[in-house]
């Protein structure tokens, strides 16, 4: 019998709806005590002294970049084989994204070739965790202490990551991430940053918020005070809203991400014995956040794959075709096809499967049966 089976589906509650309707009773909607408590809770969860709740991942980058002196003339060290945002954060800064190819078994960027493509122009490093799976950040690190060059982290598909004893910002200048709608911790769009680094912060909350030393917040709780802008700064600030969705599900995170690495056993008890089907790896010592769950096809049928996935109403999305290739980065970088041959197998071959912790295991059993038969079909 054939299924409706989406993509991904949230599991926001009455506890969302309460915490909103809490702050809706409130005089502060945009940036103010929700914020904050959401912050307080965020950094503790991974161990960071600072963390700043924005508007996106994107905007957490782009800031992070701007607050270490990164701009126009410089280069940033990172990975084709991610979603576009990753690049034109590092363009928005001004500077020029400078990739290097992936690992063939995760996708990850590749800490061995980082080191080749350093130039005198070179100013960070920003590796991606691609699909929950962090990067080697200790080798990342070392390479970044050799040649004195700063590392932001894009830790969108990954809050709930640790690889090797480090969690996300440990290692870092700054660390970022999402709560885009199919986030595992999500406000419907929204984001934040972490650092350790105190020397950071007064900027970062400038860069936030259009420069300005004032908060609406600070008006309502002082009385009106003249403000001042000292620094040329941007829209990215949270509010209490984003965050008053967010607070009811820091609580939950370690029980949903149980929940999704079951999931994750079943798929691949299903599939890893598929020909025409391999399973990124993962690495020992790894907590996985489980942000999707991704197979690489056979070269040549990925999108017969996806259009058979489609016409089977199984909700599937491709993470990631290569992004030197597409015609932005093309036409701007000059980067052409067989540049960094692995991010582009791999991204012929990758496609994302439905996932989130609500999902049916006998959804995931007809999934897998469905895409054995395209697959055997289609080889």
């Amino acid at each position: 019998m054939k299924r409706n089976i989406p993509f991904y589906l949230h599991d926001l509650g009455q506890e969302e709806v309460d915490a909103v309707a809490a702050v809706l009773a409130g005089p502060i909607l945009t940036t103010g005590d929700t914020v904050a408590t959401f912050e307080s809770l965020f950094a503790k969860f991974l161990g960071r002294k600072h963390a700043l709740g924005v508007t996106s991942c994107t905007g957490a980058l782009h800031m992070s970049l701007l607050s270490l002196g990164i701009g126009p003339g410089d280069e940033v060290i990172t990975t084709p084989m991610t979603f576009i945002a990753t690049s034109t954060a590092i363009m928005e800064a001004g500077a020029t994204p400078v990739f290097v190819d992936v690992e063939p078994d995760t996708g990850n960027l590749d800490a061995a070739r980082i080191e080749a493509a350093i130039t005198p122009r070179t100013k960070a490093i920003l590796p991606v965790h691609l699909y929950g799976l962090m990067c080697d950040m200790r080798k990342v690190r070392a390479v970044a202490d050799a040649h004195g060059l700063n590392v932001v982290e894009d830790c969108a598909h990954c809050v709930e990551g640790e690889r090797d004893g480090i969690k996300p910002g440990q290692l870092s200048d700054a660390a970022c991430f999402s709560f885009y709608a199919t986030k595992n911790l999500t406000c419907g769009e929204g984001g934040a940053l972490v650092t350790d680094r105190s020397d950071l912060v007064d900027k970062l909350k400038l860069l936030r918020l259009h420069g300005m030393t004032k908060t609406a917040a600070d008006r309502q709780r002082e009385g009106y005070k003249h403000w001042d802008m000292v620094e040329l700064g941007w829209k990215y600030n949270m509010d209490n809203i984003q965050a008053a969705l967010l607070l009811p599900q820091m609580k939950r995170l370690g029980d949903k991400l149980l929940k999704r690495e079951a999931l994750a056993k079943l798929y691949t008890a299903k599939l890893e014995d598929i020909p025409g089907i391999r399973l990124p790896a993962s690495r020992a010592a790894t907590t996985h956040a489980r942000h999707l769950f991704p197979v690489w096809v056979d070269g040549g049928i990925r999108d017969a794959v996806v259009a058979g996935l489609h016409d089977a109403s199984i909700g599937v999305v491709v993470n990631y075709r290569p992004i030197h290739l597409l015609t932005y980065f093309s036409d701007t970088l000059r980067y052409r096809s067989g540049d960094f041959p692995i991010a582009e197998s791999i991204g012929d071959a990758t496609l994302s499967l439905p996932f989130f912790p609500t999902m049916a295991e006998a959804d995931v059993v007809y999934v897998s049966e469905v895409l054995s038969r395209l697959v055997a079909e289609l080889r």
